[in-house]
């Protein structure tokens, strides 16, 4: 099967890389850009041409598509979901993917200045004698989540190909807006039509994950008053330093590049100030529900002391929810993770089940009714420049979504 839709998929990874997507936080539309568009009128249109039936896509952007069962007993109707952006952490405008054939375990050269090495990326060992695939060093590569498009696609296209494969009906759904935690926002599960699903966003082969964290986003605004510094003594109010002290408060160890694990933190994502406004942007996350309340209250507790030392308002907090730990919802399906983990099996994989330090589209899917584990897509180091993807991850990848589909027939 993998000599079959290698080139396929290769190919298809390499299109949706070079169409840029990148999101936008913090916007008020849906999606956040415009430029979103263009992919997903691209895999609309590809999904037509492979002959998949009931395809769509609607005003929000979400492409659907649902490849025909090919046995006359009822099987569950079971769906594979990735995002179509990419994260704005890290710029993902022309995209220059290079390709290194028969990987020699060394050092790989991006670009005269950058060098992706297993010194700094140990796991990169793992793949030697691989195909893998790299940025150039200036840009992200968008395996996140461009590689789980591509397996779905590939697989889904396999499958039209070959109807004496047993299977029941799959639906394939595609997002815009995950990486700014929107992607949910306003897909149609009753639409999409399946009894569980998964995201294929996750990260190294092998990867099977049905908990994340339940996540939260902060923003906090300081109003100061300018004054000429050489008279400002008990009338300056200095928002930049009002902003400091605030960041000051917060454990200083509970940060994303000393936690791991099941381990919390606050992750300081924006700040801009001046003496007269300043503002932080913060997201805050936690595996267990009763610490990620505590994070939201500690959060808005250290906004209203620093209030209270003045007369007028100086300080706003607001901390808003984003996605919840999908374990309470997947449990109640949890044939969807058995079931999986056996593909994984049967591909000749061993499986790494691990909570998710970060979300999916499936974290809140989950709790609109549609509970989505999460498999991996084979990529290392997504958000920025040293991002690379195994094609041989990407192939196993693929054929798990197949296995995953006959498992399901046989087992109804």
């Amino acid at each position: 099967m993998q000599t079959e839709w290698r080139t396929q998929l290769v190919d298809r990874f390499l299109k949706y890389v070079s169409i840029y997507t990148e999101s936008e936080a913090f916007v008020d539309k849906f999606p956040s850009t415009d430029r979103q568009w263009d992919l997903a009128h691209y895999i609309h249109q590809e999904l037509l041409d492979l002959g998949l039936e009931d395809v769509s896509i609607d005003e929000f952007g979400y492409v659907i598509g649902y490849v025909p069962s090919t046995v006359e007993k009822d099987v569950p109707t079971i769906g594979f979901i990735s995002h179509m952006d990419t994260s704005p952490d890290f710029t993902a405008e022309n995209v220059q993917p290079q390709i290194w054939e028969n990987y020699d375990g060394g050092d790989i050269q991006l670009n005269e200045s950058m060098i992706l090495s297993p010194n700094e990326f140990p796991e990169l060992t793992q793949y030697k004698g691989q195909t893998i695939i790299t940025t150039d060093g200036t840009t992200l590569l968008g395996a996140d989540d461009k590689a789980g498009l591509a397996e779905i696609v590939t697989a889904a296209a396999y499958l039209i190909a070959h109807p004496e494969i047993k299977h029941g009906r799959i639906a394939v759904g595609f997002t815009p807006d995950e990486e700014v935690g929107r992607g949910a926002d306003f897909f149609n599960v009753e639409k999409f039509g399946a009894e569980w699903a998964y995201t294929m966003d996750g990260s190294e082969i092998g990867e099977l994950e049905y908990e994340n964290f339940n996540a939260g986003s902060g923003i906090v605004t300081f109003k100061g008053k300018s004054v000429h510094p050489g008279y400002a003594k008990n009338k300056m109010i200095n928002a930049s330093n009002l902003a400091l002290e605030f960041a000051s408060q917060l454990p200083n160890d509970e940060v994303p590049e000393l936690t791991d694990g099941r381990d919390g933190f606050f992750h300081l994502a924006k700040m801009t100030g001046s003496v007269t406004e300043a503002r932080l942007q913060y997201i805050i996350r936690d595996h267990d529900m009763e610490q990620y309340e505590a994070r939201k209250a500690l959060f808005l507790q250290i906004a209203e002391d620093i209030q209270e030392r003045f007369d007028h308002e100086v300080v706003t907090a607001e901390v808003s929810d984003q996605y919840f730990n999908m374990v309470e919802k997947v449990k109640e399906k949890f044939q969807s993770v058995e079931i999986a983990e056996q593909a994984i099996k049967d591909c000749g994989i061993t499986p790494n089940i691990m909570p998710i330090r970060g979300g999916t589209d499936g974290a809140r899917l989950s709790f609109m009714g549609l509970p989505c584990p999460n498999i991996f897509a084979g990529g290392h180091n997504f958000h920025g420049p040293y991002e690379y993807v195994p094609v041989e991850s990407m192939e196993k990848a693929t054929e798990v979504i197949v296995r995953i589909a006959e498992l399901t027939a046989e087992q109804a």
